[in-house]
């Protein structure tokens, strides 16, 4: 029989990386975590964790029960909540998402948690889709807040379970002198012979620049990448380039924001975890504020 808290410990270890960072979170001792991570294994009945330097690190099976673990122990909380309705969620929600979506729909969720659920943490990483995915698909995190446009939709494997949380319209950031009426691709030809900016982390908002150039017939010139929508803003200011800015937020001085219609141009924001997480009680908490404090998404 493996033994839940010893679990627990096993499941701090794969999160954390080093045994003292685990017996700091449980308020416990190093010593202590290592001797029940040794009778763990021995109730395992095989090597969970090596040398690494200095540290330790995982075996391939460690790393597999560790995952079993975060699973095993959703299950036995959410269990314990369904016995127990009133009882109050406990845990740490790792949460890694994109900044529009940690400031939009997660920083209200944070703020308001100490007043509603004050056992209940959330942990922020802020990373690009792609980024977001990988720590998921590794049980680094819990929950990844991740976007995608209309015209350059992200697939997602099976491996994921996907909940839409809202959609916004973006438009073409540019010079603010510059002026031009029409659809998408009148004024994707007026550009025709300028620079494009893009993200430097993401092709996402490269792809919808490709097509909707591609359907004005010609290749876009990409010339410079920039992580930060303010860090955009700052080139279209200096003259160097247009591209791609939410339409629902204001612009620094010195940017306009053209509409883009007949093809509107949308980013979609999404809340993805891994199957079966959901029944987890602190997690669960999270998805239902999102769901909550978000606006439909669009169609």
């Amino acid at each position: 029989m493996l033994n839940n808290d010893r679990l627990l410990l096993l499941a701090e270890l794969a999160r954390l990386g080093s045994m003292r960072e685990v017996a700091d979170e449980l308020g416990t001792t190093t010593s202590t975590v290592s001797q029940q991570l040794a009778v763990l294994a021995r109730e395992a009945g095989t090597a969970l964790i090596e040398p690494d330097g200095r540290r330790v690190r995982l075996t391939p099976a460690g790393r597999r029960l560790a995952r079993h673990a975060v699973t095993i122990l959703a299950a036995v909380e959410a269990a314990r909540l369904d016995l127990d309705p009133s009882a109050e969620p406990a845990g740490t929600v790792r949460v890694a998402g994109f900044a529009t979506a940690i400031r939009r729909s997660l920083l209200p969720i944070v703020a308001a948690l100490p007043a509603r659920h004050e056992r209940l943490r959330v942990l922020i990483h802020e990373h690009e889709p792609a980024e977001a995915l990988q720590l998921l698909a590794g049980d680094r995190v819990d929950l990844a807040l991740t976007y995608d446009y209309n015209l350059a939709p992200a697939g997602f494997p099976d491996t994921f379970e996907v909940t839409a949380l809202w959609s916004n319209d973006w438009s073409l950031g540019v010079p603010e002198r510059s002026t031009v009426d029409g659809d998408s691709l009148e004024v994707f030809r007026k550009f025709r012979d300028t620079h494009w900016l893009v993200n430097s982390r993401n092709t996402a908002d490269e792809d919808v620049v490709r097509t909707v150039a591609s359907m004005a017939g010609y290749a876009p010139r990409i010339a410079h990448r920039a992580d930060s929508l303010e860090l955009i803003q700052d080139l279209i200011v200096a003259g160097l380039g247009v591209g791609l800015l939410p339409a629902d937020q204001p612009t620094m001085d010195g940017v306009a924001l053209i509409p883009l219609r007949r093809p509107d141009v949308r980013m979609r924001a999404f809340a993805v975890t891994r199957p079966g997480r959901r029944a987890w009680p602190p997690l669960n908490v999270v998805l239902d504020l999102l769901a909550t404090a978000a606006p439909p998404a669009r169609p």
